[in-house]
């Protein structure tokens, strides 16, 4: 390890679209150092805020943002990593698939602050909708744009069960490097697989027994699958339910109630099937136990149900920072581009906590 005085400047990330924090947490733990995050949404700016005070979190509406605006608030003229998880309704299956019509597609801004930025590496993560056919035009034009940029992209479709998330949640990513970065990136290795990724009775049953109900153990042991994918709903439609009918029968099949979400964990003398809270949710998804969703039942469960898992985004970043850091870019000498290359964060065991809306800091 070298000395304090020695100590690499870790590859920098600007985070967009940066929601719940999913994305950023895993980065955090690949060791990229945010210098930036922007987010529209008032809850997820306080979800943000509330974990980790130290980052720069810039309050503003993506369409008028420009690469200027994002550097004003950053020392580092180079940025490592771009990375966005922009809105998945235009691609959705469970919505009307407008692509390029729809007005909350962002793809181009983010392609519009990939031109100002000129990052080393753009990471973006979307829903398995936009790997359609119907869609192929659309990506093959994205691939362009940045191909005319000077990058190399690959679009991967990666499930949160194949790196220990207890939910099947496929998406979409895409990657893109200067070509003689891309030779040496590869998409991550799953680390498990539906069969082996923790159970939703696993991961819930210290939640489940928290407050005394008698049936904790019995459900866990009877919920031995991987959840469905959680779904957010838009801020047009959706409420703090599971999902569609489908969804719910198969949520149903794991003992749980997914009509509703929950506020706290059940109480003795509660029946089956048992409804989830927000904060269960979260573990589903692979956060912390000790991070917190801000915001009112249904703002906090939307910020839940659409985050990108923080162990799938970590595998990515791991995989990036290890390319970059083989073609010489982010660090200085060898040691001492190992030195961040995998890096992690932890925080001390708290419950996530659901808040109601406070004043903006």
């Amino acid at each position: 390890m070298p000395s304090a005085a020695r100590r690499p400047t870790t590859p920098t990330c600007v985070e967009i679209c940066a929601g719940a924090g999913g994305q950023a947490l895993g980065l955090e733990r690949a060791g990229f150092t945010h210098t930036a995050l922007v987010e529209v949404d008032d809850d997820a700016v306080r979800t943000l805020r509330a974990n980790r005070p130290s980052w720069k979190v810039l309050h503003r509406d993506l369409r008028a943002l420009s690469a200027a605006d994002i550097q004003r608030h950053r020392q580092e003229q180079t940025v490592s990593l771009l990375a966005a998880g922009v809105p998945c309704p235009p691609f959705s299956l469970a919505g009307q698939r407008l692509g390029a019509a729809d007005e909350r597609d962002l793809f181009p801004d983010v392609l519009r602050l990939t031109a100002g930025l000129m990052p080393q590496a753009l990471m973006i993560e979307n829903v398995k909708g936009i790997t359609q056919a119907r869609f192929d035009g659309y990506r093959g034009e994205v691939l362009r744009r940045l191909a005319d940029l000077g990058y190399t992209a690959d679009w991967q479709l990666l499930r949160a069960c194949d790196f220990g998330v207890p939910q099947l949640r496929p998406r979409a990513v895409l990657v893109a490097m200067r070509p003689e970065s891309f030779t040496h990136f590869i998409w991550p290795t799953p680390t498990t697989c539906p069969d082996t990724a923790p159970s939703v009775g696993g991961v819930l049953y210290p939640s489940m027994a928290s407050r005394g109900w008698e049936l904790a153990r019995e459900w866990a042991d009877s919920a031995t699958r991987i959840a469905p994918t959680l779904c957010g709903g838009s801020r047009k439609h959706g409420g703090p339910d599971l999902g569609p009918s489908r969804a719910r029968q198969a949520w149903a099949a794991l003992g749980v109630n997914g009509s509703s979400v929950a506020d706290d964990p059940p109480l003795p003398g509660a029946s089956l099937p048992v409804k989830l809270t927000v904060a269960q949710m979260a573990l589903l998804q692979g956060f912390p136990p000790d991070w917190i969703i801000t915001g009112r039942k249904t703002a906090a469960y939307r910020q839940v149900g659409n985050a990108f898992p923080p162990p799938v985004a970590a595998a990515v970043g791991r995989s990036i920072a290890t390319a970059l850091a083989q073609a010489g870019c982010g660090a200085g000498d060898r040691e001492a581009q190992t030195d961040w290359i995998g890096s992690s964060s932890s925080g001390t065991s708290r419950h996530v906590s659901v808040e109601s809306p406070g004043t903006m800091a």
